[in-house]
């Protein structure tokens, strides 16, 4: 699954999918920059990547990678230890979290944590130079990169690992998670009672589906785990910056045409994640995890492109307005009680207004103002270019307090527009998710019937 590409760091291409996230616990000093503690975790290789050029206003904790173990419980070397201290000093200057990453993909040789984990001596060793490694560098916590111990006896082991380690940075404040497999019998290599003893789990819902990490695939891999027990808070879906099966980063990618920004697949075959499905995966995370993870920062790419950027605005509301004076917050449902929703949760000018599923996020949360307009993500509900004929789309767009963006609530349900004369309408008389929203011949049908905050 994930890659280390500890033995690859030459290889730019193929920095790939390697590893967890470093979460955190309630105390003073944790990041504050996402409403309701949502965590936004990057990682940052030792061998790629300049700390100086990280978003951390756009974060919460960033995991550096890696550090390895040996077999008796001491630690490698660190990689690039001035960089790891610039991280840290820079972090902290932001109020994010730095975490260390233990272990990796590592060729997919896991023989030091099968070998100290199974030895109590060993583990006691680990933990006590894991704990020094901490102090020594000011890190807030460390995060457990065991690809991947085995059900069984490994599990038990992991466990017991876990249990003494997490006791142990817990006391003195710090932090203690680990990255999982993204779902399958592997999992079980986690016992549940780990959940417990984590302050959350960095689900690697990457390197795997058809295509790549695509959004079904990897909301059912957080799934496997909240169905296992894994509270909510503790579930944090993690997302890929890279392709596959080329392994390019995303910004390699753009850089190759702007248009994969806003692709999953480019034409040549790489599959990847764009900017509209990591939207959409945050606005899910939003309203059913605890956050969004990333592997990793590095292979982001700048401005309005950027991954990061696009994490961090659905999660923070999307720079949501005040509401009107007088204004009504909250979701509007339609047939079937599908929601009104901003499709991928974005706040561009443009951005179609669609049904969904109603999931409680930003995306379906519109106030309608006194002053006639419908607003969601800070934008206002539009018929594009001022349309009146029968079929012309909805949209948001900037406020501009034209007869496009007037709405009137009628008794039986239907929402006029003010420019048309025409009634906001589900096209082709469909609930299913993703049905487009326009306007058409007022006739009071359940697909123009819609029911507003309260």
């Amino acid at each position: 699954m994930k890659r280390s590409l500890r033995a690859l760091a030459a290889t730019a291409a193929v920095l790939v999918a390697g590893t967890a996230a470093a979460f955190s616990l309630q105390s003073p000093s944790q990041a504050a920059v996402l409403p309701n503690g949502f965590k936004s975790v990057g990682y940052m290789p030792s061998w790629a990547g300049s700390v100086t050029a990280i978003q951390y206003t756009k974060l919460t904790h960033i995991n550096y990678a890696f550090a390895l173990p040996n077999s008796n419980g001491t630690l490698q070397p660190i990689d690039n230890t001035s960089k790891l201290s610039q991280l840290v000093s820079l972090g902290h200057q932001n109020n994010v979290k730095v975490s260390l990453a233990i272990g990796g993909w590592n060729d997919g040789n896991d023989s030091a944590f099968e070998s100290l984990a199974g030895n109590s001596g060993a583990r006691t060793t680990f933990v006590n130079t894991v704990m020094n490694t901490v102090r020594q560098y000011g890190l807030d916590g460390v995060d457990i990169d065991w690809e991947y111990p085995d059900p069984g006896t490994s599990a038990n082991n992991y466990a017991a690992l876990m249990q003494q380690l997490g006791t142990a940075l817990h006391n003195e404040g710090k932090l203690l998670t680990s990255a999982v497999v993204s779902e399958g019998g592997t999992a079980n290599g986690v016992p549940t009672s780990v959940f417990g003893i984590v302050d959350w789990l960095n689900i690697m819902a990457y390197d795997g589906g058809s295509p790549h990490a695509n959004y079904d695939w990897s909301i059912a891999s957080a799934n496997f785990w909240k169905g296992r027990g894994l509270p909510k808070a503790k579930t944090v879906l993690g997302v890929p910056f890279y392709s596959r099966p080329g392994y390019l980063t995303y910004a390699q990618l753009v850089a190759q045409d702007p248009a994969n920004a806003n692709r999953d697949c480019t034409p040549a075959g790489e599959c990847y994640n764009g900017l509209p499905t990591i939207r959409r995966k945050t606005q899910w995370a939003v309203a059913n995890a605890g956050g969004i993870m990333n592997w990793e920062l590095s292979q982001d790419a700048t401005g309005a492109n950027s991954l990061v950027s696009a994490i961090y605005e659905v999660a923070s509301g999307g720079g949501t307005t005040p509401p009107p004076s007088g204004g009504r917050t909250g979701a509007i449902t339609g047939i079937a009680g599908k929601c009104v929703d901003i499709a991928a949760a974005n706040s561009a000018n443009g951005t179609a207004v669609q049904l969904y599923d109603c999931n409680g996020s930003n995306a379906q949360t519109w106030t309608v103002g006194t002053d006639g307009t419908i607003r969601g993500l800070g934008k206002c509900l539009d018929v594009n270019a001022a349309g009146t004929a029968n079929g012309s789309l909805v949209q948001i767009y900037d406020c501009n307090g034209t007869g496009a963006q007037s709405w009137t609530a009628q008794s039986n349900g239907t929402l006029v527009n003010a420019g048309s004369g025409k009634c906001l309408d589900a096209s082709g008389n469909s609930s299913a998710n993703g049905t487009r929203l326009q306007i058409w011949d007022c006739f009071a049908g359940a697909n123009q019937r819609w029911t507003l905050p309260a």
